[in-house]
């Protein structure tokens, strides 16, 4: 009996594989594909359709979600205060209405354990996403303990394995959030968490922060996966950080800030000045309407 049991459990997880979309799998080989040192794949993130359209529309070879961008515009604060079932639906309607890789930022993975952070992959395959970034903090002034973390990446890699889908696990590292402190035990502390996620499973690790070139370099030298670093204001250009050696760049909440940056400035102007001087160097009306109409509404 348990022959049996067991026989019908592997013929199962086969069949689970084989049934895997073939457009999916085609997308998340090309997601994977992207990511080399030196010439790195770069990341305008957006939050709902509209951006992941206007992002695609750009010339982007992948669309990656902001949890900064999607919990603000479902009226919620980042930082865990998203749950599961409105983030995979947002990562839904992106990757439903792109033709590129999605890759999804799933925050602490929506989960208290790893089993948890396995459902919510199961949940992002889904979707129709092919990526995830999966950080290890615990909370804003904390880390997660690195071998927890490892379990969760494990967890994570497991599902995508089963599902038959070579998802990208981005594991963000968290370690701005440490005390100021010594340069040299920050970067050991980086390295040795990359070391133990790509034990565990990671393909490629984020660091976040304004990092000069000197560090990236380090990192990418250190590392065991490919690093992803973030671009913005006050970060060096994606030119000097592929010449650093990244192989992924990432806007991260950058836009989502400078677009809703851009709605307080001009509505401030609007009830100050009773001008609109802020608007100028918008959208297009008919280039963004038509962007979002369905093939059948364009002619």
């Amino acid at each position: 009996m348990t022959t049996q049991t067991t026989t019908q459990t592997t013929q199962t997880t086969q069949t689970t594989t084989q049934a895997a979309p073939a457009a999916l799998l085609d997308k998340a080989r090309l997601f994977r594909s992207l990511h080399v040192p030196g010439r790195p794949v770069v990341l305008p993130n957006a939050w709902d359709v509209a951006s992941a359209r206007v992002v695609a529309d750009a010339g982007a070879p992948a669309v990656a979600t902001t949890s900064a961008g999607v919990a603000w515009s479902l009226g919620r604060g980042d930082g865990g205060h998203l749950g599961r079932d409105e983030a995979l639906a947002a990562v839904a309607r992106v990757a439903a209405a792109v033709d590129v890789p999605v890759t999804a930022d799933v925050e602490r993975g929506y989960a208290d354990d790893p089993a948890g952070v396995a459902e919510t992959v199961r949940g992002v395959l889904a979707a129709g996403a092919v990526g995830v970034n999966l950080e290890d903090t615990l909370r804003p002034d904390a880390l997660r303990p690195a071998a927890e973390q490892a379990a969760r990446i494990a967890a994570a890699r497991a599902a995508a394995d089963e599902a038959g889908v070579p998802l990208f696990v981005n594991a963000r590292i968290d370690t701005h959030r440490l005390p100021p402190g010594d340069r040299e035990a920050w970067l050991e502390e980086t390295l040795s968490r990359a070391a133990a996620y790509a034990a565990a499973g990671a393909d490629g690790i984020f660091v976040l922060g304004a990092l000069d070139a000197g560090t990236v370099e380090r990192l990418v030298a250190g590392s065991p996966l490919p690093v992803n670093v973030a671009v913005g204001p006050g970060t060096l250009s994606v030119a000097e950080l592929a010449a650093a050696g990244a192989a992924r760049v990432s806007a991260g909440s950058s836009i989502a800030e400078a677009a809703y940056g851009l709605a307080a400035r001009a509505a401030r102007e609007l009830l100050g000045r009773g001008t609109a001087k802020e608007l100028e160097g918008g959208a297009d009306y008919a280039t963004l309407n038509a962007l979002l109409l369905a093939p059948a509404d364009r002619a």
